[in-house]
C-alpha cells in the first residue's frame, strides 16, 4: 500500500458519508484493518476521538442504514 493510499483511506475513514463497505470495495481493506491502520497512523487522542465518532454511526456501517424493502413501500404509499 502506498503512502497516498494510506492517506486516502484515512481521509475516507474520517469522512462521515463514507462507509467502511465503500473503503473495502475501493481498497479491499475490511473494517477491522481500517481500524488498525487508524490506530497506527493517528495520535492516541485522535484515534479515540475518531473511534468514538464512528462507533455505531449509521453512515459508517451500511448494514445499519439499510431499510427493509417492505418499509420503503409502506413509506411510499404502495
Amino acid at each position: 500500500m502506498t503512502p497516498e493510499d494510506k492517506s486516502e483511506i484515512i481521509r475516507m475513514a474520517w469522512c462521515d458519508k463514507t462507509s467502511f463497505d465503500e473503503i473495502e470495495m475501493q481498497y479491499g481493506i475490511p473494517e477491522k484493518d481500517v481500524i488498525k491502520l487508524m490506530r497506527a497512523s493517528l495520535k492516541r487522542s485522535s484515534f479515540r476521538l475518531w473511534r468514538t465518532r464512528v462507533t455505531g454511526r449509521k453512515a459508517k456501517h451500511s448494514a445499519m442504514r439499510r431499510v427493509p424493502s417492505k418499509d420503503i413501500k409502506a413509506d411510499q404509499g404502495f
